[in-house]
């Protein structure tokens, strides 16, 4: 023993390198042995649900997985097998998986939405937007609102994850829980942005569109990786040597909020046979109009110039109000006049909360509807839900809850309580 000490304390630049080492390949192993052990538990939960009893007419519920496997820098389809498909395959679901990876995928997406009961996005916010913009897609958006939809967060930034399920620094933890609130089928209606230019497509957002600096600035962060921690102050340093300030010159118009309609029950009513569907376009198709169209009142829009640093359109999906009255998106319009100091300080929270405002420096504007011009040959892009698209006038509409996900139930409970006055 005294050998072993004399040998340890004559070598003990080795004897704290080996120490070191040996600590950190404990807490590695212990931390591979916590994710087996939620991985286990949530596999003892799934199967709960696959051992309940059916009818022997009745067929397993389908549900059908957009997973894209390049997300999380590649590692989106390992997370998705050793976390997350095990539970769905002992929960007695009929899976099917679809790798959103290769040509032709629209002529696919319309087969599988006429045949799945539910829809599963696995990935991050680029997955759910690459979903929602498949061309085939656009034309039968309107069936989302009846097909519930899951998203496993397995991407780098997955915002709507901090509105469907609870907080967790533990990815395995974060995917098992989102994977099992699917089972549990709690849900939550989505509002939804439709942004269309002039001869685009459609684009549509869950959570919104940014232009300005400081979307500029951070889209530069991980050029600065050598920098640690410092790389986001970096980004937005540097980004104040060019010309200064940055302003953004536009025109806005836009309409009010939208009185909310009382939500519609579900209907529990299976489709009617095929006969009943041709008899019924015949009928429409032939009657002649029995009254006149009313004729519609003018609307009311509002118009506005500005010139901000950074404009912003979000959805009401960060903040959920089960019980709110009006339908609106949120406007942000920032003010133009801060320093070079606010610009990085405020820069950094945008980065970990890009919905963050500050009162006193911002306008808000509540909308239902707008149109955004900007001046010909402006540079720059917009960020809609974190993807880059070119700057141009748009015309952007709110579809309220136009889509249904499911959450986890104390989170819905969380919305509803928060609501109650």
């Amino acid at each position: 023993m005294a050998k072993a000490l004399e040998a340890l304390r004559r070598h003990w630049k080795k004897s704290t390198l080996g120490a070191c080492l040996l600590g950190w390949g404990g807490h590695w192993l212990y931390g591979k042995h916590c994710d087996n052990l939620l991985r286990r538990a949530a596999c003892q939960e799934a199967q709960a649900f696959g051992n309940e009893l059916i009818p022997a007419t009745m067929p397993l519920k389908k549900a059908t997985v957009f997973l894209n496997p390049a997300a999380c820098k590649g590692k989106a389809g390992n997370l998705f097998e050793k976390n997350a498909a095990p539970i769905l395959h002992l929960s007695g679901l009929d899976v099917t998986v679809v790798k959103t990876d290769y040509e032709g995928q629209a002529k696919k997406l319309l087969e599988l939405m006429e045949n799945t009961d539910l829809i599963i996005i696995a990935g991050g916010d680029g997955t759910v937007q690459e979903v929602l913009q498949e061309p085939g897609l656009l034309r039968i958006i309107a069936a989302f609102s009846k097909i519930p939809i899951g998203f496993i967060p397995l991407g780098k930034t997955c915002t709507l994850s901090h509105t469907l399920y609870p907080e967790s620094t533990n990815k395995v933890q974060h995917i098992t829980n989102a994977t099992l609130a699917i089972l549990k089928g709690e849900t939550v209606p989505l509002d939804v942005l439709q942004i269309k230019g002039e001869k685009e497509q459609p684009v549509f957002a869950v959570s919104g569109l940014r232009w300005g600096s400081y979307r500029d600035a951070g889209v530069k962060v991980s050029k600065y990786w050598y920098l640690g921690p410092l790389k986001t102050k970096a980004a937005h340093f540097f980004s104040t040597f060019k010309e200064w300030p940055q302003k953004r010159q536009a025109a806005l118009m836009y309409l009010g909020p939208t009185e909310r309609p009382p939500e519609e029950p579900e209907e529990k009513s299976s489709r009617p046979p095929l006969y009943v569907r041709l008899y019924r376009r015949l009928r429409s198709y032939w009657s002649s109009p029995k009254e006149f169209p009313q004729e519609v009142a003018p609307e009311d829009w509002e118009e506005l110039k500005l010139s901000t640093i950074e404009l912003s359109i979000a959805t009401q999906n960060r903040q959920l109000d089960l019980k709110r009255t009006e339908d609106f998106m949120d406007i942000c319009i920032e003010a133009e006049n801060v320093s070079k100091g606010q610009f990085v300080h405020r820069g950094s929270q945008k980065m970990r909360d890009p919905h963050v405002y500050h009162e006193g420096t911002s306008k808000h504007i509540q909308a239902s509807r707008c149109i955004l011009q900007i001046p010909e040959g402006t540079e720059g892009s917009f960020g809609i839900d974190n993807e880059e698209y070119e700057a141009m006038p748009v015309e952007v509409k709110l579809l309220p809850r136009k889509l249904r996900f499911f959450c986890d139930p104390t989170m819905r409970e969380q919305m509803l309580q928060a609501a109650v006055p």
